[in-house]
């Protein structure tokens, strides 16, 4: 098992900046900076023990209004560049 901490700097969102923690594929905790403090904690709790690519998949493409991306969006966006990253990596 593979224990990291992505940081990751949204864009277009309240939320400024979101530390996620991994283990191997599995979200143990994330913690947002910024944003709407009861929404961003709803979603922590969510996703804790979900798989990463359940939750790209779940969460991938929610817009917040008339922004074309959301908190939950640039989560998605973010596991999703994880997981491509890591399967160039697995590819060498």
């Amino acid at each position: 098992m593979t224990k990291e901490i992505i940081s990751y700097t949204t864009s277009g969102t309240c939320c400024k900046l979101m530390n996620i923690e991994l283990d191997d594929d599995i979200i143990t905790d994330v913690e947002f900076i910024g944003g709407c403090n009861g929404n961003l904690q709803g979603i922590r709790n969510l996703v804790k023990g979900m798989r990463a690519e359940e939750i790209v998949a779940k969460l991938k493409g929610i817009k917040c209004g008339s922004k074309p991306t959301s908190c939950p969006d640039q989560l998605a966006q973010c596991l999703a560049a994880v997981i491509e990253e890591k399967s160039k990596t697995a590819a060498v």
